[in-house]
Formats: C-alpha cells, sequence, structure tokens
C-alpha cells in the first residue's frame, strides 16, 4: 500500500510539474542548403514550400543564367534558353505567369513550363518586377547603378514606359526595386536617395530620409520595409503616413534583400552573410549557427513562416558561388 501510495505520488507530482513548465517548442534553426552553385542568386519567390523559385548569375558555361526550382522533394536547374546574362529577379503568380528579369532588357514570361522573351522598350537592366495582379505588371531598372532609371507597364504583351516617371530620373538614378499593396498603391526604391509613390494614376516623389540607395522594398498588411547602404546598412519602414528610420544599433554592413511577413515579422538580408530578423522589438541579428564566405541578396518568406535567403559572391561580375540558405522545417538539397 505504501509503495502504490509513493507511486501516486510520484506520477501526481511529474504531471503538475509538466502542467506548471508546458513543453516548450524546439527553437527554430537555419540550414544551409546549397553553397558553391556555379552562379550567385539573386532572387528568391515562390508560390508555396513546394513551388519555390531562385534565379541568379550567368553559369559560365554556355547554358546562361543560373534557375533552380524546389517542387518539395527535389532541385531542378531549369532551362530557360536564354544563352547568357545575368537574371536579377522573380516574380509571378500561384496560377502563373512567372516573370524573370535581367541583363539586356531581358524579361522571361514561364507559362505551363515554356519560357518566352518578351520584347522590351530599351537594353537596359530589368532589376524589379511586381504586380498587383497578372493583367497589372510593372519592371524597374537602369542603365547603370546611377543613372537611366526606368519605369515600364505591362499591356497585353507590350512593355511601354510609365509616362509619369519623373523626367529626372533616367539621368540622376536606377530603380532597383518596387512592391505593393495593390493596384492604387505601390512604391519604388532605387539609388540617391530616390523613393516614388504610385497612387493608381502617377507616380509622385515620397520622402524615405534616407539619400543613399534603397535596394529593396516590400510590403505587408500595410506596413513597408525598404533595406539599403554600402558600408553601413540602412532600414526604413512606412506606416502609412510616413517613413522613420529603424536601423539597429551598432548598424549592419549593406543590406539588398528584405522580406515581411505575417505578424509583425521579417527578415532583411545583406554583406557577408549578414541575416537581420523583426519582431515586435524591433530588428536584431540572427544566429544562423554557420559562417557564410559571401553575401546574401535576396530573401522571401512562405505562407508557413520559413524564411529562404539567397546569394553568393555578389559584389562584381562574374557572380559565382550560389548559396541558398532556409529558416524553418528542414528542405532537402537534393537534385542539383
Amino acid at each position: 500500500m505504501r509503495r502504490s501510495a509513493q507511486r501516486f505520488a510520484l506520477i501526481l507530482s511529474s504531471s503538475l510539474a509538466f502542467l506548471a513548465c508546458p513543453h516548450e517548442e524546439p527553437e527554430v534553426s537555419w540550414q544551409l542548403v546549397h553553397r558553391d552553385l556555379p552562379g550567385a542568386l539573386l532572387s528568391v519567390w515562390g508560390t508555396s514550400v513546394s513551388d519555390v523559385w531562385a534565379v541568379g548569375g550567368d553559369a559560365r558555361d554556355g547554358t546562361g543564367p543560373l534557375v533552380i526550382h524546389f517542387d518539395g522533394d527535389a532541385w531542378t536547374r531549369v532551362a530557360t534558353g536564354e544563352t547568357q546574362g545575368n537574371l536579377w529577379w522573380v516574380f509571378g503568380f500561384a496560377d502563373g505567369p512567372i516573370y524573370m528579369g535581367g541583363e539586356g532588357g531581358v524579361i522571361l514570361r514561364q507559362q505551363d513550363g515554356a519560357f518566352t522573351r518578351m520584347a522590351t522598350p530599351s537594353l537596359d537592366t530589368v532589376y524589379g518586377i511586381w504586380g498587383a495582379t497578372p493583367d497589372d505588371l510593372w519592371a524597374v531598372g537602369g542603365a547603370s547603378d546611377s543613372n537611366g532609371g526606368f519605369a515600364w507597364r505591362l499591356t497585353g504583351d507590350t512593355w511601354t514606359p510609365e509616362p509619369t516617371l519623373p523626367a529626372d530620373i533616367a539621368g540622376s538614378a536606377a530603380i532597383w526595386k518596387l512592391f505593393g499593396s495593390a493596384r492604387d498603391d505601390a512604391w519604388l526604391v532605387g539609388s540617391n536617395g530616390v523613393a516614388l509613390h504610385w497612387d493608381g494614376k502617377r507616380l509622385g516623389p515620397g520622402d524615405t530620409g534616407v539619400g543613399s540607395s534603397l535596394f529593396t522594398v516590400h510590403e505587408r498588411d500595410g506596413k513597408y520595409a525598404a533595406v539599403g547602404g554600402l558600408a553601413t546598412g540602412i532600414i526604413v519602414e512606412y506606416d502609412g503616413a510616413s517613413w522613420q528610420t529603424v536601423t539597429p544599433d551598432p548598424p549592419p554592413m549593406g543590406l539588398s534583400g528584405v522580406t515581411l511577413g505575417a505578424d509583425g515579422f521579417g527578415v532583411a538580408v545583406g554583406s557577408y552573410g549578414g541575416v537581420y530578423t523583426r519582431s515586435d522589438a524591433g530588428w536584431a541579428a540572427a544566429e544562423l549557427g554557420f559562417t557564410l564566405a559571401g553575401n546574401l541578396h535576396g530573401s522571401w518568406i512562405d505562407e508557413d513562416g520559413g524564411v529562404w535567403a539567397v546569394g553568393g559572391q555578389t559584389f562584381s561580375p562574374p557572380f559565382t558561388d550560389g548559396t541558398l540558405i532556409h529558416r524553418g522545417a528542414m528542405i532537402s538539397g537534393n537534385g542539383l
């Protein structure tokens, strides 16, 4: 009897301890999925955890820019039909099409597995593509990192320059990226502090308080974030009324990619493998658990909150040593 009572007391004590200290989920960790790929990866985007695209530098093997796809089980290198050049951006829609933009005015449209190179207004580099819907699409870029800035709109199969782009942009800046919440709300950012807002009718100047390059902008739930800087990184956020600097202290090195997720989460990536994540407390450096030799250039957050980031040797061409990291459930690196 006494032994049974002791055993019951032990079980009860353990149960109460479990209730008092509920099981904690294991900490989400980072994983190095790919490294040393023949071309640096410059952009990553997808429709789900089983449909992820990453694009980047010319592989220098006669097959053109590096494009890889993840179907949830394995990675595949995808042939685009382009024989040379770097691709800087990928963006699309769940039911297609998917667009990839890059050097030489290249915009590739992928639909149902087939790639088409679209006619564009110039041979300048396409750095960013975004659209609220498949029939309301933008492309932005420049002739160099400091001039030739352009914004094109897609009507049917025809890309045409946006007529309300301020005339002085072409001579003073490139436009690096754009992103929006709707047909009548988007921000474009570029070199030399350029920031433009689209209100559905025209592009007008905006003031981010930043005089240097902002390389990427993203939106989620009405909030925008943009990142940039060279030796010293910059993070700014827009709440619908004004832009505010939210760069952590000490500041990061230059940042080139940013994505906002659900519940105030976000990720920013940049030079020398720098990764910063956002919470209600602000932006803070993330601990990867491993060291990256190159830079991180682009990011994306999937619907499950998984974080994807890509990069490589991106400081000067040729862009090589492609890298892809992931935070969340373990992702297979098989197939490449």
